[in-house]
């Protein structure tokens, strides 16, 4: 893209009049001068280069009366020849301001692409470790349901249903070895409690681990009698609160 298409942004094109030595032109050689001297810039602004001043000349058909303007711009130095080329100082300063801003520009470009493939890369890997962590949960509500549905065989062989959620909770704590051991044992210990009055809740009794304790299966002439301890149980449970009066 050449610096035609960025002229809006020279010195010369938007503060033509404020500048002294394009004023000067103007007094001297009006319109005219002024049309050759940006015709002038619109060239060398296509080629980013300095033109050779014949091939220039002869393109904008400069004539007698045109040379005299062109070495009046010369002489103020609006316009320089060098080595039979002709080119601009400011245009050349800008040209080269613009190539230097492309160079960065298109290094920022390459910079943001590279950064670009890298974020793929890390998704695609953080998509791949979502996939395992969501595996390992799938398998782990899995392992959970197992547990869970081992408590309520648990639960309904113990057959006394209070306080589910705290039997449940310490339910958790306990090994696999444990939750194996209990649900092995727990219909031995529900025959040797019939009456379920007796039988120590299952918080208590998943708690104080009772199914490590020794179970006595009562034969089944022997009538029950609860000993001290269940009797007292019994006649605690059967008390009434009776809430005192108040004045």
């Amino acid at each position: 893209m050449g610096l035609f298409y960025f002229m809006k942004y020279f010195l010369h094109d938007s503060n033509a009049f404020e500048d002294e030595k394009v004023a000067m032109l103007f007094m001297e050689y009006g319109y005219e001068g002024l049309g050759l001297f940006y015709t002038i810039l619109e060239k060398l602004s296509k080629q980013e280069k300095p033109i050779k001043t014949s091939v220039l000349k002869m393109q904008l058909k400069v004539g007698k009366k045109l040379n005299k303007c062109w070495n009046f711009m010369e002489s103020i130095d609006i316009i320089s020849s060098n080595n039979g080329e002709t080119f601009n100082k400011q245009l050349l300063n800008y040209s080269e301001k613009y190539k230097i801003k492309k160079e960065k520009n298109l290094k920022r470009i390459s910079q943001w692409r590279e950064n670009q493939d890298v974020e793929e890369n890390v998704t695609h890997y953080q998509s791949v470790r979502n996939a395992d962590k969501e595996k390992k949960r799938k398998e782990n509500i899995s392992k959970v349901n197992i547990l869970d549905s081992e408590f309520d065989e648990w639960w309904d062989k113990y057959d006394k249903k209070v306080s589910k959620d705290k039997a449940i909770s310490k339910w958790n704590v306990l090994t696999n070895e444990e939750k194996q051991l209990a649900l092995k044992i727990v219909q031995d210990y529900v025959n040797s409690t019939p009456v379920k009055q007796y039988r120590l809740n299952p918080t208590t009794y998943l708690n104080n681990k009772s199914f490590n304790d020794e179970i006595i299966i009562r034969s089944a002439t022997t009538s029950y009698k609860p000993n001290v301890s269940e009797r007292n149980f019994t006649q605690l449970a059967s008390l009434k609160y009776i809430e005192p009066k108040r004045d």
